[in-house]
This record gives C-alpha cells, sequence and structure tokens, in this order.
C-alpha cells in the first residue's frame, strides 16, 4: 500500500509546515521552514510554482485556486498571486504568526498567533482589519465549517460564529487534561475531532435532523507490546469531504490512520512512514489523501531527513483495506 512520493527538481530542504488541497483543483500548496511556497499540480505530477518569502512559513490556505495567503515567522500574514508568485504584505500579528483559515462564505481570513490573538481580514476591503480579540492562550489551531470556526486553546476548544466574532458561541472542554495539537470540523454536521500531544483523540459531533450527539474519546494507539500507553503527540486530523463521519490522523511516529466516528472503527491504516506525520488534506472530492512526512523540531526521535509528501488513493486504500 505504497503512496506515491511526489518530485521536486529543488528539494525541500526544511521541515513542512502545512499541506493543502486546493478547494476546486488538484493543486497542492505546501508551506515549509525552508521559506518557501510551493503549488504542485497533482494531476500532472508537475511543480507550477516556488516563490521565495524570506522567513520561515508556518501555515498556508488559498483563498480562491490563484491566490494563496501564508503566516510567518516574522509576524506577517502574506498574500501570493500563484501565477506570478509576487507576495505582498497582507497584515501582521505582533509575534509568530501560526494559523490560517479562509471563509468563502464571508470573504473573511482569520488568523492566529503566538501573540494570543485571533484577527479577523475582509478580503474585500483589501488588508482591511475587522476584528481583533486577545485570547487567555496561544491558539494551536483553527478549522472552518460553513460560519462556525473551531478553536483549540490549551485543553480547550472554543466556536465562533463568523457573523458574531465577539464573543464564542460554545466553549467546551475536551474532557483531556493536556494540550490540544489540531482540530477539524465535520462539513456535514456542528461538531469537530481534536488530536492531543499524548496521542488521544476526541470527538464531539451532533445530528442536524435530531437532537442526538456523539461524544467519545480514544487512544490511536491503545497499548505497546510492553503494555504501555504511546504518548505520542497526534500532529494533524483531517475530516473526508465527502464520507460524513470519516477522518485520518497523523502522529509523530508515522502513522496514518482512517477512522469512522460513528462506528467507532477503524478503517485503514497505513504503512507507517519513516519520519513524522505533521501535515494531512484531502483533495476536494476525497479520492486523494496527501501526507508529509517530515521532522518538526517537536519531539527529539526525530530523523532530519529530507521531507516527502506521499499521495495515496483513497479508493485502493480501503479495497487492500476490506
Amino acid at each position: 500500500m505504497t503512496g506515491v512520493c511526489l518530485d521536486f527538481e529543488n528539494p525541500i530542504t526544511d521541515a513542512i509546515s502545512r499541506i493543502r488541497f486546493a478547494p476546486q483543483s488538484n493543486n497542492l500548496l505546501i508551506s515549509s521552514w525552508d521559506s518557501s511556497l510551493r503549488l504542485y499540480d497533482v494531476d500532472s505530477f508537475q511543480l507550477r510554482l516556488e516563490a521565495p518569502i524570506e522567513p520561515a512559513l508556518l501555515d498556508c490556505c488559498f483563498q480562491t485556486d490563484v491566490v494563496a495567503f501564508t503566516a510567518a515567522s516574522d509576524g506577517f500574514i502574506r498574500r501570493c498571486d500563484l501565477h506570478s508568485g509576487i507576495n505582498d504584505t497582507f497584515g501582521n500579528h505582533d509575534d509568530i504568526a501560526t494559523c490560517l483559515q479562509y471563509s468563502e462564505e464571508t470573504n473573511q481570513l482569520l488568523t492566529a498567533g503566538l501573540d494570543k490573538k485571533i484577527m479577523s481580514w475582509d478580503t474585500r476591503k483589501g488588508n482591511s482589519l475587522v476584528y481583533a480579540t486577545t485570547l487567555g492562550a496561544e491558539v494551536e489551531s483553527m478549522s472552518l465549517s460553513g460560519f462556525d470556526l473551531m478553536v483549540s486553546i490549551g485543553p480547550s476548544v472554543n466556536m465562533y460564529d463568523l457573523r458574531y466574532l465577539a464573543r464564542s458561541v460554545q466553549s467546551s472542554e475536551s474532557r483531556m487534561d493536556v494540550q490540544l495539537k489540531c482540530v477539524s470540523s465535520f462539513l456535514y454536521s456542528r461538531g469537530y475531532v481534536v488530536g492531543s500531544i499524548d496521542g488521544r483523540v476526541a470527538v464531539e459531533m451532533s445530528n442536524p435532523s435530531n437532537s442526538d450527539s456523539t461524544r467519545y474519546m480514544f487512544r490511536c494507539h491503545p497499548k505497546s507490546k510492553d503494555g504501555r500507553y504511546h504518548l505520542v503527540p497526534v500532529n494533524d486530523v483531517v475530516v473526508n469531504p465527502v464520507s460524513h463521519g470519516a477522518f485520518v490522523t497523523g502522529d509523530g511516529e508515522g502513522y496514518v490512520i482512517a477512522w469512522d466516528a460513528q462506528s467507532r472503527r477503524r478503517i485503514f491504516e497505513l504503512p507507517r512512514l519513516s519520519n513524522t506525520v505533521a501535515s494531512l488534506s484531502y483533495n476536494h472530492g476525497g479520492q486523494l489523501l496527501a501526507v508529509a512526512s517530515t521532522h518538526t523540531y517537536q519531539q527529539a526521535t526525530e530523523i532530519e531527513e529530507p521531507p516527502r509528501i506521499f499521495l495515496y488513493k483513497t479508493d485502493e486504500i480501503q479495497q487492500r483495506s476490506a
């Protein structure tokens, strides 16, 4: 069940921070610590763009298939033309900028940084700052579904309505007493899945047609051979865009596992990768899963070998796992 490794004429020389498929195509956006933003055409297996940006890049997202945003170690948010590679400063945080999300519904860019701030920018009015608030802790991860913005802060998840950002609509403890690493919103029901630094995953999902809700927690790797728990961080989690309740986790030991939130069962597990799984992304149709295998500067066991991106066809994986 080997994935296809994407080739780069100029290899990525430092840790990959984020990979994201485009909203309506199979173009893959890649941000990394080697201060370059890359655009890879998965259909033709060609690198379309490599845009150098001076600081290290910690996150990226599409606005459209031809425009992207980046968050960088110098605190600045930049907008990049994916045809020319030309980028300009869009806004900034007072410390390292860490997270980005773009809303097609409201044309807002949501950003967060180590300054403990969440900012909202109206992309229709240049770089107009619409809203900013300071939280009690640093934001670890953000995820959007419609008007719902999920924000993981410490052991909690705050949910905001993009139309009323002044206060959180809901704040819920994940029932974990440890820091959360990542959050991903379910697309067809109000809810989310989060991963923590100690290998646990929590699921909260409501049924839009009735008042039923699902809420539970589990460990990706319950026990090791010696009977001890795997305290390995879940670095990223991504929800399948077309399969209701299905999601994939990637952890610090190189494991990628797909789960069904409703049946609470494992769907498939990929062969273990040689390095940490830092980022995951589904394409818009859910047929392709991209996996970034790279060191992240967060674990002593990581191998500083060249980062790699693997591509898997989900239909083939599920057939072989059946």
